[in-house]
């Protein structure tokens, strides 16, 4: 497996499965629309190649100004997998509910694993159980079968 080391977000909200990412990737309009509302932004501002893509415009506006990517970046490090510090005061504070638990199980997993096993494994976990149809991280019906799913 090749990994897009773009999408490797060090707070460990791996990109490949966020629902921003992928209704960008897909340029699917209603799911953009939808996602409007959950972040509370323009249709223009769902857009994002992964959340340590270079370039202006590259990451979703949230992720522009994340304290946890900066943290990491000035630390040097590739993720708070790799800080004795976690969990901090920056992953206390972010906003989503949903995100601090995936970071709660995601970070000590990446330690454990090494960042291959990680992205693979994180890539393996958003399946639909009934059809094997690639999920985004916080599906809650699966977009090909429409089964309940519950994966975070």
């Amino acid at each position: 497996m090749e990994i897009n080391r773009d999408w490797i977000a060090p707070c460990g909200l791996y990109c490949g499965v966020c629902a921003i990412m992928i209704a960008d990737r897909d340029d699917n309009q209603k799911f953009k629309e939808k996602l409007c509302g959950v972040y509370n932004v323009g249709v223009e501002e769902i857009k994002c190649t992964g959340c340590m893509s270079k370039g202006e415009g590259a990451k979703f506006l949230y992720c522009r100004v994340c304290p946890i990517r900066e943290c990491v970046s000035l630390k040097g490090y590739e993720g708070c997998h790799q800080c004795d510090d976690w969990p901090c005061k920056a992953i206390d504070d972010f906003v989503m509910p949903v995100g601090k638990k995936v970071m709660a199980r995601a970070i000590p997993q990446w330690r454990e694993w090494g960042t291959e096993k990680y992205v693979a494994e994180e890539e393996k976990r958003y399946h639909c159980p009934s059809c094997d149809e690639p999920l985004f991280r916080g599906a809650k019906r699966c977009r090909a079968c429409g089964e309940p799913v519950d994966v975070d």
